[in-house]
C-alpha cells in the first residue's frame, strides 16, 4: 500500500480513536468556569468577556443547531464541537510527527519508504498522537465548551501546514500553504491568541528551507524576524488597526460631524485599498517576496475580520454584552483587556515601591449622545524604585504576604533582584509551568489546588514509583484523581528529543521553539502576580503538544538502538508496541477515571438551585465565575427562571453593565436604578471616598444616596486639582420599614409580622463606594420591597455591604428580610427563613448526580460539596430551634440519600461532625455512627500520614490539619459521651491519647 494512503488512513484512525474517547467522556451539560458564558454566547450569538471569541461563538452556534430545538441538549452538542476539534488536533499531530519522522529517516525527500522506515514512521505517529490524546490537560478541555480545544486545533493545523510547505517548497505554487497559514492565524485570533505563538517556529522553518546562507548569525536574525512578525500581528494588525480606526472615527465624528463608525469604516477601507494596490504593484514589478508578504497580511485581515461580529452583536443589545463594544474606542479597550489593568513586563516596581508621582496620560474617550466625550485621562504612575523584569510587583490582596512567605523574606526587609529572580524561577516557572508539565507526563497526586506549596501532595506531581513507601493517605491513593504515570511518557519524550537534536538539529530546534513559545514564553509574558483563582495548566497545552512530537520520535530512537542487536523490522515493531503500552495505553488506563464526565451534572444543577431558591422576580447578586456563568447558561439557554435578574457585582462596576440593568431582560423588568446615565458614566463617580461628618445616628439610605449622587457642588468636596467630587458623609445606614409594603409584596407571611423590625440599621463596611455599591444603594433606596433582593451563599462578605443581620438563607441564596436583629446568633449568615428553605431544599433542589457520578471535578468536591453540606446543616439546625425535629430528621436523611460520603479536605470533616451531632440529637444512631466512622477514618488517615512525615523529619507536616484532627476527635468524644455511645467514646479516647503522645512536639501544651 502506498505511503500516502497508509499515512492518511492512520491519521483518520487517530481522529476516530480520539473523538470516540472524548465523546464517551463528554460532559452532558454545562461545566464550571467560562463554559456557561461561552455556551450562552454561542447559542444566542452574544458578546463574551474580553478579548472576544467571535469565531468560537459562531462555530459554537453551528454545533448548537444539532440540538434541533431541545435546549437541554445544546451544551452536549457545543461540548461535542470541542471533542471533534480535539480529535482533529490529534489527527494533525499524527501527520506532523510522520512528516518530521520521514524527513529524519530518509536521505532525500523522494526516497522510497521501505518496510522498516514505514513501520517506524507510522509507529512514531501513533505513539505520539495517541499519547497526547490521553494527557491530562488536553483531555480536560476536549470534553467541555472552552476555547482551548479549537485553539489547539488551529495550532496543530498551522504547524502541520508549514511542514507541508516545507515538503513542497521547491514546487510551483507551494507558497499557497503560507497564505493558508496566514488565514488560519487570522481566524485563530477570533478563538484565542495562543496560536500566534507558532509564528517564531514558522519563521525558522521558512529560513531553513529558503535561505542559501545558513549561519548562526543569520539564524539569530531569522529568529528575531519571527519575533518581530509576532509583534506586528499581535500589536500592529490586532491592536493598532482598531486604535487608528478609533482616532479616525474621533475626527470624523467630533470634527466633521458625521455618525459613529464612519471614520472607522473609512480607515478600514484605506487598509483594503492599500493592500490591493500593494499586491497589484508587487505583481507588476515582479516582487514575489513582497507579494507573498502582502497576501499573508491580507489573509490575516480576512481571518481577523471575524471581529466585525463584536460591534454588530453589541449594537443589537443582547442580554450578555460584555463592555458593550459598539464603537471603536470601546472595542479597542475590549480587545486589549484594558479593564484588567496593565502588567509590567520589562521594567516596573517591586511590591514595596512607593508612588512618588502621578501624571496624566492620554485622554480616555467614551461614546456620548452624538460625539465622543472626554472621560478623563490615563494615570501614569512613577515609583520610588523600579527593576528590570519586575516579577514581584503586585500589592493586591494577599500578594505581598505570599511573596514574603514563599521566599521567606522577613518583614521590613526589602526585596532584591535576586529575590525577584528566585520568584520567577521557583513560582512562576516551576510551580506554574513545570509542575503542570509533570502532571501530564510524570503523574499527579490529585486535582487539589497546589499553587502555594512545592512540598505538599495537594496538586503536586508524582511518578508513583516511590509512593508505596511514603504512607500516603488513602484519601489520595484511593481517589479517582491519583494518576501515577511512573514518568514513562516523560522518559520516552526525552529520549526522542535528544535523538531528534542529534539526528536533525534544525527540525529539533523548530519543535523546541514551539515548545518554548507555547510554554515558558507565556509564563514570562503573562507575569502572573500571585495565586490564581484556578490552576492555569490549560494555557500551556501548546508546549505539551510539542513534547508529544518527541514522544513519537522516541519510538524511532529506541528502535534504532535495538536494531543493533535484533532484526530491523522486529526492532521497529517491538519499539512501537512497547511505546504504545508505556505511553498511550498507560495514559488512557490511568487518566480515564478522572476525565470521564459523562455522568456529572453538578454545574447545571448547582446553578438551578441558585435560581430556584429565589422568589418570583428576584434580584440575585452574584460575584465569582462559578456562581455566575452556569447561572447565565441555565437562564439564557434553558430558560430556567427568566424572571430572576442576575447581577454580577464584579461587572456592576462598569457603566455599561449598570445601563444594561436599567433595561428589560428576558422576563425580568428593569432594575429600580433611578440614576440617569450621566451620573455614573465612565469617569463620573468611579470612586466616592468616605469623609466622616460625625453625623449622629444612622441616616436613611435614600438620603445618603441622594447626597452622594448629587451634582450640587454644595454636597461635594474640592480637590487640589480644582475638581469637585462627592463623598460619603457616614457609614451608618437605615431603612425605615413600611409594614404594608412588606406584606403587600409577600416579603413575609402574615404570621411573621411579629418579627418585623421598625427600622433596618447597619454599618457600611468599606471606606469608599464604587459604582457597584452606588447602584446597589440606589436599588435599596428605591425598591420599596417590590422585588426580592437575594445574594448567592458563595458571595464574599465584602460584597454584602454590612447587611448580614438582615440576610436569611432560603436555599442557595440569602434573602434580605427586615426582621428584628437576632443578636443571639454568632453566625449571622446561618439564619434561615426556615419553611421556605425547607420547601426549596427538599422539594425543588437538584443534586447533580452527586452521589453516583463516576467523576467529580475540583469545583464539585471542594466548592459545592461543602456548600451543599452547610446548606443541610443550617436548615436542620434552624428547624430544630423552631421545634420541627421531625422535619430536621428528614433533612438529614435527604442529605444521606443525595450526597456522597467524601471528604475533600479537613474542614469538610468538621462540617460532617455537625451532621453527626445532629443525627445523635435526633436519635438516628445508625446515621450518627455512619458519619462518625467516616470522620474518624479520614482523620486517622491524615494523622497517620502526618506522623510519618514527622517521624521521618520532614518539614511539611500540616500542623493545621493535625490540630483540627485532634479537635474533631475531641468533638466526637464529647458528644458520643452525651449520646451514651460508650464504644465510640472508648475508641476515640484511645486514639486521642495515642496521637497526643505522637504529636506532642507539634502540639506542645495544646
Amino acid at each position: 500500500m502506498q505511503y500516502k494512503k497508509i499515512n492518511n488512513l492512520l491519521g483518520w484512525l487517530c481522529f476516530v480513536i480520539a473523538s470516540v474517547t472524548y465523546i464517551l467522556t463528554l460532559e452532558p451539560s454545562v461545566s464550571f468556569w467560562d463554559c456557561g458564558e461561552f455556551i450562552s454566547c454561542a447559542y444566542r450569538l452574544q458578546v463574551a468577556h474580553q478579548p472576544g471569541y467571535p469565531v468560537f461563538a459562531m462555530l459554537g452556534k453551528l454545533f448548537s443547531l444539532l440540538s434541533f430545538g431541545d435546549n437541554t441538549k445544546v451544551p452536549y452538542f457545543t461540548n461535542l464541537g470541542s471533542a471533534v476539534a480535539s480529535g482533529a488536533t490529534i489527527m494533525f499531530l499524527f501527520w506532523t510527527i510522520t512528516a518530521l519522522a520521514k524527513k529524519m529517516l530518509l536521505n532525500k525527500r523522494d526516497d522510497v519508504v521501505d518496510k522498516y522506515n514505514l513501520i517506524l514512521i507510522m509507529g512514531a505517529g501513533l505513539v505520539g498522537a495517541l499519547a497526547f490524546t490521553y494527557t491530562d490537560t488536553f483531555w480536560f478541555s476536549a470534553v467541555e465548551t472552552i476555547v482551548f480545544a479549537l485553539s489547539s486545533l488551529c495550532t496543530a493545523i498551522v504547524f502541520w501546514a508549514i511542514l507541508k510547505w516545507d515538503a513542497h517548497a521547491d514546487e510551483q505554487g507551494a507558497d499557497k500553504w503560507l497564505v493558508f497559514i496566514a488565514y488560519v492565524i487570522g481566524l485563530s485570533i477570533g478563538i484565542h491568541l495562543l496560536n500566534l505563538l507558532t509564528i517564531p517556529a514558522i519563521a525558522m522553518v521558512y529560513f531553513f528551507r529558503r535561505s542559501k546562507n545558513i549561519t548562526v548569525k543569520n539564524g539569530i536574525l531569522a529568529f528575531l524576524a519571527g519575533i518581530v512578525i509576532l509583534g506586528l500581528v499581535q500589536y500592529g494588525i490586532r491592536g493598532y488597526t482598531i486604535k487608528f480606526a478609533a482616532y479616525f472615527d474621533l475626527f470624523f465624528v467630533n470634527s466633521l460631524g458625521m455618525g459613529f463608525g464612519v471614520g472607522a469604516f473609512f480607515f478600514l477601507l484605506l487598509i483594503v485599498v492599500a493592500l490591493v494596490f500593494g499586491i497589484l504593484y508587487s505583481i507588476r514589478t515582479k516582487k514575489p517576496v513582497l507579494n507573498l508578504a502582502l497576501l499573508c497580511v491580507a489573509f490575516i485581515y480576512f481571518g481577523y475580520g471575524s471581529f466585525a461580529y463584536i460591534p454588530i452583536r453589541a449594537s443589537a443589545n443582547p442580554n450578555l454584552n460584555n463592555s458593550h463594544p459598539d464603537n471603536a474606542f470601546t472595542l479597542y479597550g475590549y480587545l486589549n483587556r484594558i479593564q484588567y489593568g496593565e502588567t509590567p513586563l520589562l521594567s516596573g516596581p517591586y511590591y514595596d515601591a512607593t508612588v512618588t508621582d502621578q501624571k496624566e496620560g492620554s485622554i480616555i474617550y467614551r461614546k456620548g449622545k452624538d460625539k465622543y466625550e472626554n472621560a478623563g485621562r490615563k494615570i501614569e504612575t512613577e515609583y520610588s524604585h523600579t527593576t528590570l523584569l519586575p516579577r514581584m510587583y503586585s500589592t493586591e490582596g494577599q500578594d505581598v504576604q505570599f511573596y514574603k512567605d514563599w521566599l521567606r523574606i522577613p518583614d521590613g526587609q526589602a526585596p532584591t533582584f535576586v529575590d525577584n529572580m528566585k520568584w520567577m524561577f521557583s513560582w512562576q516557572m516551576y510551580q506554574m509551568y513545570w509542575r503542570y508539565f509533570f502532571w501530564n507526563f510524570v503523574g499527579r497526586y490529585s486535582d487539589a489546588d497546589g499553587q502555594t506549596s512545592t512540598e505538599n501532595i495537594d496538586g503536586n506531581w508524582t511518578t508513583g514509583i516511590f509512593d508505596g513507601s511514603r504512607h500516603l493517605p488513602k484519601s489520595v491513593t484511593n481517589a479517582t484523581t491519583y494518576t501515577p504515570l511512573y514518568a514513562l511518557p516523560l522518559i520516552i519524550g526525552l529520549i526522542g528529543g535528544f535523538y531528534h537534536l542529534n539526528r536533525k538539529k534544525k527540525d529539533a530546534l523548530i519543535v523546541l521553539l514551539l515548545f518554548f513559545f507555547t510554554g515558558l514564553a507565556i509564563v514570562l509574558y503573562v507575569n502572573q502576580p500571585s495565586v490564581q483563582p484556578r490552576e492555569r495548566d490549560y494555557s500551556y497545552v501548546g508546549s505539551f503538544y510539542a513534547f508529544a512530537i518527541w514522544i513519537g520520535i522516541g519510538v524511532i530512537a529506541i528502535a534504532e538502538f535495538a536494531r543493533k542487536y535484533i532484526n530491523a523490522n522486529t526492532a521497529a515493531v517491538g519499539s512501537t508496541v512497547i511505546c504504545l503500552l508505556l505511553a498511550p495505553v498507560l495514559l488512557a488506563s490511568k487518566e480515564w477515571k478522572d476525565h470521564d464526565r459523562s455522568t456529572k451534572w453538578t454545574a447545571h444543577d448547582m446553578a438551578y438551585n441558585y435560581l430556584i431558591s429565589c422568589p418570583p422576580n428576584a434580584i440575585l447578586f452574584t460575584y465569582g465565575d462559578n456562581d455566575t456563568y452556569s447561572l447565565w447558561y441555565d437562564q439564557e439557554v434553558e430558560g430556567i427562571r427568566p424572571d430572576v435578574r442576575i447581577v454580577n457585582l464584579s461587572l456592576f462596576t462598569g457603566d455599561w453593565y449598570i445601563r444594561q440593568m436599567q433595561g428589560k431582560m428576558n422576563q425580568s423588568a428593569p432594575l429600580p436604578i433611578t440614576m440617569p446615565y450621566d451620573k455614573y458614566k465612565e469617569g463620573v463617580r468611579d470612586v466616592i471616598y468616605y469623609n466622616d461628618q460625625k453625623i449622629a445616628g444612622p441616616v436613611e439610605v435614600k438620603e445618603v444616596f441622594d447626597f452622594i449622587s448629587s451634582d450640587d457642588k454644595a454636597t461635594q468636596v474640592q480637590y487640589q486639582s480644582g475638581d469637585y467630587g462627592n463623598y460619603l458623609p457616614t457609614k451608618n445606614f437605615k431603612i425605615t420599614i413600611n409594614p404594608e409594603e412588606v406584606l403587600r409584596n409577600k416579603v413575609i407571611t402574615p404570621d411573621q409580622v411579629g418579627k418585623l423590625a421598625k427600622v433596618m440599621e447597619w454599618k457600611y463596611t468599606s471606606n469608599y463606594i464604587t459604582k457597584d455599591n452606588l447602584a446597589m444603594l440606589d436599588i435599596l433606596a428605591h425598591n420599596h420591597w417590590e422585588r426580592p433582593i437575594c445574594f448567592t451563599t458563595t458571595i464574599g462578605n465584602d460584597n454584602l455591604i454590612g447587611l448580614q443581620p438582615y440576610l436569611y438563607k432560603e436555599g442557595f441564596t440569602y434573602r434580605l428580610i427586615p426582621f428584628e436583629k437576632d443578636t443571639t446568633k454568632r453566625d449571622q449568615l446561618g439564619k434561615a427563613n426556615t419553611m421556605v428553605m425547607y420547601d426549596n431544599v427538599m422539594n425543588k433542589f437538584k443534586f447533580g448526580n452527586f452521589k453516583n457520578a463516576r467523576y467529580l471535578d475540583h469545583e464539585s468536591t471542594s466548592m459545592f460539596y461543602p456548600v451543599m453540606t452547610s446548606t443541610f446543616i443550617d436548615l436542620a439546625q434552624n428547624l430544630m430551634q423552631e421545634g420541627h425535629n421531625d422535619l430536621a430528621l428528614k433533612v438529614l436523611h435527604k442529605y444521606d440519600q443525595e450526597m456522597p460520603d467524601i471528604t475533600p479536605y479537613i474542614d469538610v470533616a468538621g462540617r460532617k461532625l455537625f451532621l453527626a451531632q445532629l443525627a445523635f440529637q435526633l436519635n438516628d444512631v445508625v446515621m450518627g455512627k455512619k458519619l462518625v466512622k467516616s470522620i474518624d477514618d479520614y482523620v486517622i488517615d491524615q494523622l497517620d500520614y502526618n506522623y510519618h512525615l514527622l517521624s521521618s523529619g520532614a518539614s511539611n507536616v500540616n500542623v493545621r490539619d493535625v490540630q483540627i484532627s485532634m479537635q474533631l476527635l475531641n468533638g466526637i468524644s464529647d458528644f458520643s459521651k452525651e449520646s451514651k455511645q460508650t464504644a465510640i467514646t472508648a475508641q476515640v479516647d484511645a486514639q486521642l491519647k495515642d496521637y497526643m503522645k505522637k504529636f506532642a512536639p507539634v502540639l506542645g501544651g495544646q
